[in-house]
């Protein structure tokens, strides 16, 4: 299992967190990015800068996934996409999408999505706060937890 986070937009506090996970669990780490991005120092950590453009760094995790692997993402298409390849995918506030949880929120973007166009203010989500900042480490935890049986 390696894990996949798509950096552009993770919070760099839950990239903390995934670092400290990163090395403790020695778990190799890619953050993948258009953008050059800081990693500490560690045999398990490493970033990966990919081409500006749509969805390229999306499309190169997808092709870096394999079963089994985890991805940290809020993009729900990404999302999508992973787990039809068998990969786990557990967005920052700690949500982990499901084959079954997925279809939903596909849904739930594409409304959002019309809306928006049609002119409804939608808002955006609220500021990451502690409390999603526990959950997510929780989550990870758990997830790692079951790896290491």
């Amino acid at each position: 299992m390696k894990i996949l986070i798509d950096a552009d937009a993770c919070p760099k506090v839950i990239k903390e967190i995934l670092f400290r996970a990163a090395d403790r669990r020695q778990i190799p780490t890619t953050l993948v990015a258009n953008k050059l991005l800081h990693c500490p120092p560690s045999p398990y950590i490493r970033a990966m800068q990919v081409p500006h453009g749509f969805d390229v760094a999306d499309n190169k995790i997808v092709e870096m996934t394999e079963a089994g692997d985890l991805i940290i993402t809020a993009d729900i298409p990404l999302a999508a996409e992973v787990i039809a390849k068998g990969g786990h995918v557990l967005n920052p506030r700690g949500e982990l999408y499901t084959k079954d949880s997925i279809r939903e929120r596909l849904t739930m973007r594409d409304f959002m999505d019309v809306l928006r166009s049609s002119g409804v203010e939608t808002g955006g989500p609220a500021a990451l706060n502690q409390k999603d900042r526990q959950i997510f480490a929780n989550q990870l935890d758990r997830m790692l937890a079951r790896r290491a049986r």
